[in-house]
C-alpha cells in the first residue's frame, strides 16, 4: 500500500494511491462518496493500452486519512498537485468522475497546465451545480440541504437509495448486478461521515466557469443523457461550450454511473481519447 503527505497550510494528511503500468500517466480521480476502487473496469484497461495508471482516494474517503474539515476544491487541487509533485510527473492526463470532475477543473484553474497533456470530465459536476440568477438551470439548494439532512440521519439508508439512482439500477438491471450496487454501497459506507456531508457542499455551490475557461489542453467531456444525478443540461452541455478545446461524447440512455452501466462503451471512448 501506497501513500504520500498532503501539505497544506495548516496540516498534512495521508493520501492513499495505487500506480500500475508504464508510460504517459493517466490519474483517475474518483466521485463521490466513492474511492478509487470505483475504476476496477478501467484500470487493467488503461494499463493493458499502454499507459501507467495512478488512482488515489480523496482525502476523508477509501484509505485516505479522514481529517475533521477543509474538504473545499482549493485543498483538494492541492492535494492532487501534491500527488503529481510527489511522484514527479509531466505529460499527464487527468480524469474526473462526478465531484472528481471539480478537482480537474480547480486544479487547472489554479495551477494551469504545465504538467498536463490532457483532461477529462467523466459525468462531472462542472461548470456550476447550484441554481442562482445566472445559472438558472442549476438545483435548488434544498436539493444539497437534503442530501446533508438525510445523511445525518440515516447515512447507510440514504447511501441504498443514492446508489440505485447512481446507476438508475431499475432501468439497467441488465447491464450491472445488485451485488456490485452493494459493493458501491460498502464503499461509500467507509467514507467518513463528515467529508460525506462536508463535500456535498463543495460540489453543489463551487463555481467552475472561470476555471473551464482556462483549459487550453484537448478535453473529453463524457454524459450520460439519462444522469438523475448531475442532470446533463446543466453540467457536460455548458462544460463543452465553456472549454476551447472540448471533444464532447453524450451516451444515449446512460445512468450517472456509466462507467458501471456502459463500461465497455466508455472505455473504447476513454481510450480512444487518450490515445489520440
Amino acid at each position: 500500500m501506497s501513500y504520500f503527505k498532503s501539505k497544506t497550510a495548516t496540516e498534512e494528511v495521508n493520501i492513499f494511491y495505487e500506480d500500475f503500468g508504464t508510460g504517459q500517466p493517466v490519474i483517475l480521480i474518483h466521485g463521490w462518496p466513492l474511492s478509487h476502487r470505483m475504476w476496477e473496469y478501467q484500470i487493467e484497461e488503461i494499463v493493458n493500452a499502454g499507459f501507467r495508471c495512478i488512482t488515489y482516494d480523496r482525502r476523508g474517503f477509501g484509505e485516505s486519512d479522514k481529517p475533521w474539515g477543509n474538504y473545499d476544491y482549493e485543498t483538494l487541487a492541492l492535494d492532487l498537485k501534491n500527488l503529481i509533485d510527489h511522484l514527479s510527473l509531466s505529460d499527464s492526463i487527468i480524469v474526473g468522475f462526478s465531484m472528481g470532475g471539480g478537482e480537474v477543473a480547480r486544479y487547472i484553474g489554479n495551477y494551469g497546465t504545465s504538467e498536463i497533456a490532457k483532461a477529462a470530465l467523466i459525468s462531472a459536476v462542472p461548470p456550476f451545480m447550484l441554481k442562482t440568477s445566472d445559472n438558472p438551470e442549476g438545483l435548488d439548494k434544498e436539493v444539497f440541504e437534503g442530501f446533508q439532512k438525510n445523511i445525518r440521519e440515516d447515512r447507510a439508508g440514504f447511501l441504498v437509495g443514492f446508489g440505485d439512482k447512481f446507476v438508475s439500477y431499475s432501468d439497467n438491471k441488465e447491464k450491472i448486478s445488485k451485488e456490485q450496487v452493494h459493493l458501491n454501497w460498502s464503499i461509500a459506507c467507509n467514507a467518513s461521515p463528515k467529508a460525506t456531508i462536508d463535500c456535498v457542499d463543495s460540489f453543489g455551490l463551487t463555481d467552475f466557469r472561470k476555471d473551464l475557461k482556462k483549459f487550453d489542453v484537448p478535453t473529453l467531456v463524457v454524459h450520460g443523457d439519462a444522469d438523475e444525478i448531475v442532470p446533463i443540461e446543466v453540467s457536460a452541455k455548458k462544460s463543452k461550450d465553456l472549454i476551447s478545446n472540448a471533444k464532447y461524447e453524450e451516451i444515449k440512455g446512460a445512468p450517472h454511473g456509466l462507467i458501471f452501466t456502459h463500461k465497455k462503451q466508455f472505455n473504447k471512448i476513454l481510450i480512444n481519447f487518450l490515445k489520440s
